[in-house]
């Protein structure tokens, strides 16, 4: 059997091993792979591994032996399923690997921007500690989290998970569930909710852990962020188009929200044109580069989590399946 890894640079860029995957038939690995190459590299493989390669419906057509697609994370919007279905072919991705990573990313993204880490160690290799006339100094102001409140909107895994760290820093934690509840209780620990339309303009913290839907897509725009505190911190590890990155450079322009950090943008790349960039120069901002999943023990657990998906479908009893 012929396995191909589309883009297997990302998860694997070579501080890993694709062996799990060896010992079901052949593996051919590419970095990257465009649409322009899928076709020639795909061709006559059973199986193909992706993480962010298109497979739109045209695809399958063209490809007559594929009998399975490996999503190598836990979003799977890069394939048509339909299509997939229509052709015979089984779509798996890779549930909640990620949620101790995301979580601590997360946090992370709150914690540069109340402690701003980044500015002062700048600083401080730059010699200006050298150069204070005080034993301390302090760049921009510091913000303590005990006591404030924080919105966490989306509570899988990932946002208990969050939910309870926060906590532990003694803040009050108000949860947004997709459905409507006062109270959920996580393995003991109870997360008191409110719909978003309240939770959102009390918290002080906002982060975002929901799923990308047509429900969640512009969710934070201008007409929310009129109604949020001035100094609010807002964090995105989930999907970048949850966020209209227009209105919340604006806002932060502006001076209508207190700082922004995300994982995650629009279109990743990113867009040379994108707004985010034109805050270079702002000191309430952080980016980074879709990363949270990137520990290697996270990506470990990929693809092991990856490979046993594919043993299941050999096996006629698929597991994760999508489609």
């Amino acid at each position: 059997m012929k396995i191909v890894v589309l883009d297997a640079s990302a998860a694997n860029p070579g501080d890993l091993s694709w062996e799990p995957f060896e010992r079901f038939g052949e593996v051919v690995c590419y970095d990257v792979t465009g649409k322009d190459r899928l076709l020639e590299r795909a061709e006559g493989a059973q199986v193909l591994l992706t993480n962010k390669t298109v497979f739109d419906k045209d695809v399958f057509d063209k490809l007559p032996d594929l009998k399975y697609i490996g999503v190598l994370a836990t979003g799977f919007n890069v394939v048509d399923l339909e299509a997939a279905r229509d052709h015979g072919v089984c779509v798996t991705n890779v549930p909640e690997y990620a949620t101790f990573a995301t979580a601590q990313m997360a946090v992370s993204l709150l914690l540069e921007l109340t402690n701003r880490v980044g500015m002062h160690t700048a600083s401080v290799l730059g010699g200006d500690w050298v150069r204070s006339p005080q034993f301390c100094y302090t760049l921009a102001p510091l913000t303590e989290l005990c006591g404030k409140t924080v919105a966490v909107v989306g509570l899988g895994k990932i946002g208990r998970r969050v939910c309870r760290m926060l906590d532990a820093f003694g803040m009050n934690v108000i949860g947004v569930p997709h459905k409507p509840c006062e109270k959920i209780e996580d393995d003991g620990f109870e997360i008191t909710c409110l719909p978003l339309e309240k939770a959102l303009p009390m918290a002080d913290v906002i982060t975002f852990h929901c799923p990308l839907t047509k429900e969640t897509e512009g969710l934070l725009s201008k007409p929310m962020i009129e109604k949020l505190k001035k100094n609010v911190l807002i964090i995105n590890t989930a999907r970048g188009p949850i966020v209209n990155s227009s209105d919340i450079a604006e806002a932060l322009i502006e001076g209508k929200i207190g700082g922004f950090a995300a994982d995650v943008i629009t279109k990743e790349p990113m867009d040379p044109n994108d707004p985010l960039l034109k805050l270079k120069d702002c000191p309430n901002v952080a980016l980074t580069p879709h990363i949270a999943w990137a520990p290697k023990e996270t990506r470990k657990r990929l693809i092991d989590a990856a490979a046993a998906n594919l043993e299941a479908f050999m096996n006629g009893a698929p597991i994760n399946r999508v489609n």
